[in-house]
C-alpha cells in the first residue's frame, strides 16, 4: 500500500469515526433501554473506543485531579446518606467518561479545532434542514414528516408558537434544538452580514436562524439575546449601545405581545421571584419548576456550601426541600434529577469548587475579536460560550448532547489561539516589532 492509499484510508476511517462522534452528540432523542440507565448512542462509541484512547493517549491530568475530587466527594456523602450509591456511581461514571472521551476524541485530531468545528456546523444545517422539512410537513398536514416519534422514541411534539408547532428538528424538544444550535445560530448571523462567511454559505446560514427562530423555544430566546450582546462586546460596545438598546427592547415586545409561551414564563419567574408565591392555574409550571429547583439548591449549598452532596445528590436534596411536595398535582416534581438548570446542580452537588471551576473556564479561555488578530478563534469561543451559558441556565444534565465535548473544544480554542500568537509572533523580524 503506497502513502496515498494510506492517507485515502486514515481519511475514511476518520470520516467514519468523526460521523459516529457526531451522531452522539445530535441523536439523543433515541434511547436503547432506560433501566438501570438510559443507554443512549453515544454508548456505542464510548465503549470500544475508550480503551484504545487510553492507550493510545494516556490520561488528561487536569481532568484526573477534578474527577479525583469528585470522586472521593461523592464516596464521604454516600457514607453520611447525603447520596446514594445506585445515583452517584451511574451519573458520575457517565460524566467522567463523556469528558474522557472527547478529550480523546480532540487528540485524536491532533488538536484541529476549526475541522472539528466546521463538522459541528455541517451537523446544524443537516439539523436545520429536518427542521424546516418538518415544518413544512405540519403545514402541509404530511404526519410523518413532522411528527417524528415512529423513529426517535424519546422525541415530543410541541404544538405552539406563532405557527402552530415549535420546531425541534431530531431533538426531543425545542429546548435542545435551541441548546445545540446556538453556536451556530452565532456564527451564521454574522455570517448574513458580513461579504466572505465562515464556512456556511448565506443560504446555509439563513437555514438556521431561520429554524432557530421557529422553534420558539424560550432558551432560544435567551441565545439571541446573548449572541446581540458578544456581537456588541466584540464590534464595540460602545459603538453599537444606541442600536442594541432599541433592538432588545422590540424584541422583548414582539415575544411578549405575540408568543404566548414567553409571556407566561416571563411573568412567572418574575412573580416566583419577587414574591415567592404559586398560585395553582396562574403561575407557569415551567417557571415554578425552575424556581423550586433553585429554592432547593440554596437550601442544599448552605450546609455543603464548599463542595457539595455529591454527583447525583440532588434528588436527594430535592425530597427534603422541594416546596412542591405540597403541591399534590402531577408535574411539579419533574427535572428533580438535573434542577433544570447545570448551575442550580453545580450550586446544589459541587458547591463552590464545581461552580468556580467553570467560571476559571469562562473567563480564562474566552477569547475577544480584535482587529489585528481577526481568525476563526473568536467565533468558536464566543459561539460556544453561548452555548455553555444556555446549558448552565436551563439544561442541567450534565453530558446530554456531547456539552462536556464544546466545554473542552471551548478550552483547546483558547490554546491554539494563544500557539497561533506565539508563532506569529516568532515570525515577525525584529526590527517590525514594536518597542517594548
Amino acid at each position: 500500500m503506497n502513502e496515498i492509499e494510506r492517507n485515502s484510508e486514515m481519511s475514511r476511517t476518520d470520516i467514519i469515526l468523526a460521523i459516529f462522534i457526531y451522531l452522539s452528540i445530535f441523536i439523543n432523542s433515541f434511547i436503547f433501554f432506560k433501566e438501570p440507565f438510559e443507554f443512549q448512542f453515544g454508548y456505542i462509541i464510548y465503549i470500544p473506543l475508550l480503551p484504545v484512547f487510553i492507550k493510545r493517549y494516556g490520561s488528561n491530568k487536569g481532568l484526573l485531579a477534578i474527577f479525583s475530587v469528585l470522586l472521593l466527594v461523592g464516596i464521604f456523602n454516600i457514607f453520611i446518606e447525603q447520596n446514594t450509591p445506585a445515583q452517584f456511581f451511574k451519573v458520575f461514571t457517565g460524566l467522567a467518561l463523556s469528558y474522557f472521551f472527547y478529550d480523546y476524541v480532540i487528540k485524536e485530531y491532533d488538536f484541529n479545532i476549526e475541522k472539528l468545528f466546521k463538522w459541528y456546523l455541517l451537523g446544524c444545517y443537516i439539523a436545520a434542514l429536518i427542521g424546516i422539512f418538518q415544518f413544512i410537513s405540519f403545514h402541509l398536514g404530511f404526519t410523518p414528516g413532522y411528527k417524528f416519534t415512529w423513529i426517535l422514541n424519546k422525541w415530543g411534539l410541541a404544538p405552539g408558537g406563532n405557527f402552530g408547532l415549535r420546531v425541534n428538528s431530531i431533538f426531543s424538544e425545542p429546548t435542545h434544538l435551541g441548546a445545540v444550535l446556538s453556536a451556530s445560530f452565532f456564527v451564521s448571523v454574522y455570517n448574513l452580514f458580513i461579504k466572505e462567511s465562515y464556512y456556511l454559505s448565506k443560504f446555509k446560514s439563513a437555514v438556521i436562524v431561520i429554524v432557530y427562530l421557529l422553534s420558539f423555544s424560550g432558551l432560544g430566546q435567551i441565545g439571541i439575546f446573548l449572541s446581540v450582546i458578544l456581537f456588541a462586546l466584540n464590534f464595540g460596545l460602545i459603538r453599537y449601545i444606541f442600536i442594541i438598546i432599541p433592538i432588545t427592547f422590540l424584541m422583548f415586545n414582539y415575544l411578549y405581545n405575540n408568543v404566548k409561551d414567553f409571556r407566561e414564563r416571563y411573568d412567572g419567574i418574575v412573580d416566583l421571584y419577587t414574591t415567592g408565591k404559586f398560585v395553582l392555574g396562574k403561575t407557569h409550571g415551567s417557571s415554578f419548576i425552575l424556581y423550586n429547583n433553585y429554592h432547593v439548591a440554596k437550601e442544599n449549598f448552605k450546609g455543603n456550601f464548599l463542595l457539595g452532596t455529591g454527583i447525583g445528590s440532588h434528588p436527594i436534596a430535592f425530597e427534603k426541600y422541594s416546596l412542591a411536595n405540597k403541591i399534590k398535582v402531577y408535574g411539579f416534581n419533574l427535572n428533580s434529577a438535573d434542577a433544570n438548570s447545570m448551575l442550580l446542580r453545580l450550586i446544589s452537588e459541587t458547591g463552590l469548587f464545581g461552580v468556580c471551576i467553570f467560571l476559571f473556564i469562562i473567563i480564562k479561555f474566552y477569547i475577544k475579536r480584535t482587529d489585528e488578530e481577526d481568525t476563526y478563534h473568536w467565533l468558536v469561543s464566543n459561539g460556544i460560550l453561548i452555548m455553555i451559558l444556555l446549558n448552565l441556565f436551563r439544561q442541567g444534565h450534565y453530558f446530554l448532547n456531547g456539552f462536556p465535548f464544546f466545554v473542552l473544544l471551548y478550552i483547546y480554542n483558547s490554546i491554539s489561539y494563544n500557539q497561533y500568537l506565539q508563532n506569529k509572533d516568532a515570525e515577525t523580524p525584529t526590527q517590525d516589532r514594536l518597542p517594548e
